[in-house]
């Protein structure tokens, strides 16, 4: 078995992030945090990798903050513990930010800093045995790292319900609530997962980029005259890229824009 503790393979354009503590269901440490976020990285800035793949080797997604890590943070000082926090922040905002769509491929347990990461990702593809838990004020603590990806994805009242109670939810009312985008037999994860990086392929690079930065910026806001402006711009900028024109003419030359993988 390999020693790293993130794994990383491309394949067909499609590169996987695979959490890889399987005997301590893939728990976070500052260890893995900084793996990830090197991994993560090293995938957006690879030219040939158009769609990122979280994942987890064994039977969970991830268990949230290390045992031992935790016993640790205990004895940080002040100055410590915001640095360790901003290392966390960092791979969050990276998953989010990423210009390359992010899909989580979610198994068994999605427990705190784990729900995270899958509210993170632009996509979420759960196993019908998966479940989903923010245990954080059962410890004294509470889920602020994450709460902006949860706010985003589930809404505040959703999120609300959940970072309160602790209590545990399946993949169903994942899904109901927008954490999880699809519900996949055990056997057919990977499958589902693929479906979706096949889809993410086949769009303009550039335009998939823009498309994330449109909707961040859009969000929330009131559809006025800034807004309609901004809109147009983007719009106006795309129509003359070089993506935009090969795209077009492809189509109407009835091939396949230049930037697509050959379909299997």
């Amino acid at each position: 078995m390999s020693d790293e503790l993130v794994l990383y393979a491309n394949n067909a354009g499609a590169a996987t992030l695979t959490l890889n503590r399987p005997a301590l269901r893939n728990a976070l440490d500052e260890r893995v945090i900084a793996e990830l976020t090197g991994r993560l990285e090293a995938a957006v800035e690879d030219a040939s990798v158009r769609v990122i793949v979280l994942a987890a080797a064994g039977t969970s997604f991830s268990a949230g903050a290390d045992l031992n890590y935790m016993r640790r943070m205990a004895d940080f000082t002040p100055a410590e513990n915001r640095a360790d926090a901003g290392r966390f922040a960092k791979l969050l905002h990276l998953l989010h930010a990423s210009p390359k769509p992010t899909i989580a491929r979610v198994q068994g347990a999605a427990v705190g800093g784990g729900v995270g990461l899958v509210a993170a990702c632009d996509l979420a593809v759960a196993s019908e045995e998966a479940f989903f838990r923010l245990t954080e004020v059962r410890l004294g603590l509470i889920a602020a790292l994450i709460s902006p990806y949860l706010i985003e994805a589930m809404g505040p009242r959703a999120a609300r319900r959940c970072m309160l109670t602790s209590e545990r939810f399946d993949a169903a009312s994942a899904m109901a609530c927008g954490l999880v985008h699809e519900v996949a037999a055990a056997g057919e994860l990977d499958a589902a997962v693929s479906r979706f990086a096949v889809r993410l392929v086949r769009g303009g690079p550039e335009a998939l980029a823009a498309s994330k930065r449109l909707v961040a910026d859009v969000s929330g806001s009131p559809i006025d005259a800034a807004v309609r402006s901004r809109t147009a711009e983007a719009i106006a900028v795309q129509r003359a890229s070089d993506e935009a024109r090969s795209g077009i003419a492809a189509y109407f030359a009835k091939k396949p824009p230049p930037w697509q993988f050959p379909q299997p």
